[in-house]
């Protein structure tokens, strides 16, 4: 009796563990299979769909062609008229001299009279509101193509200080007209140098590149000639004649 019960439960194991082996040898087949069609599904779903991102950029040095530049005058006296009259004198003589410096005076433009007040400060350098005199002040601007000569008359219009005249010249500001045209033609430069990078990289891979997925132009750069200021708002220098012109641009190629 007793063999017989030990007869059962050892048939009951071998089939239980005859059944799991069974059991893990369809799992791992099932696995497998699952693995290789999923890759299938996968290549299949993937292909043609590998593309390469690259950055080209164009640089130009360009030569400013307009600019504008600001001489103001300032006047101050406890007496409102007194500072107007003043002032007025001082305006006429600048124009005359701009005039002199072969400035046309259409080039010219005279601002309107600013007008601040000084006030009385107490003991403890707090202002109050008495009034102990004014300050006016007045500019004119000259705006010309002719960069290089008006680039030196800003550097002395100090002779006007040995006239009386106590003008503080501005810095001149450098512009170039044709930005516009030119940021065309720039980008097109730079997005056959993002071909040619695309190209180049593929070719050591043994592929070739397709047709554009994507394009995004960068922001232009315009800045001093030699510097290497950037910024991700772009850079407009203004401060100098001579400027170098960066267009960038990011363009993703389908690989072949």
């Amino acid at each position: 009796m007793l063999m017989a019960k030990q007869f059962r439960r050892m048939t009951m194991e071998v089939a239980t563990s005859k059944y799991w082996f069974n059991g893990g040898v369809a799992l791992a087949i099932g696995l497998v299979l699952s693995a290789t069609i999923f890759g299938w599904f996968f290549s299949t779903a993937r292909k043609g769909d590998e593309a390469i991102t690259v950055t080209g950029s164009a640089k130009r040095r360009i030569t400013s062609d307009l600019v504008v530049w600001t001489a103001g005058v300032s006047a101050q006296s406890a007496e409102l008229s007194a500072a107007y009259q003043e002032l007025a004198s001082s305006i006429p003589r600048i124009k005359q001299y701009l005039l002199s410096k072969g400035i046309a005076e259409e080039q010219m433009t005279i601002s309107s009279i600013s007008t601040s007040t000084l006030k009385r400060r107490d003991s403890e350098y707090n202002e109050t509101g008495e009034i102990t005199g004014y300050v006016l002040t007045q500019q004119i601007e000259v705006r010309s193509a002719d960069v290089q000569k008006i680039a030196q008359i800003a550097r002395e219009a100090t002779e006007l200080i040995n006239q009386g005249i106590l003008v503080e010249s501005k810095a001149p500001q450098y512009y170039y007209n044709a930005i516009g045209d030119l940021k065309v033609e720039m980008l097109g430069e730079a997005a056959k140098d993002a071909k040619e990078r695309a190209e180049r990289i593929a070719s050591s891979t043994g592929n070739s590149i397709g047709s554009v997925r994507s394009a995004r132009m960068g922001v232009m750069q315009i800045t001093a000639a030699d510097s290497t200021e950037v910024s991700d708002y772009g850079v407009y220098d203004t401060s100098t004649i001579e400027k170098d012109m960066t267009a960038v641009v990011n363009v993703s190629f389908a690989i072949d």
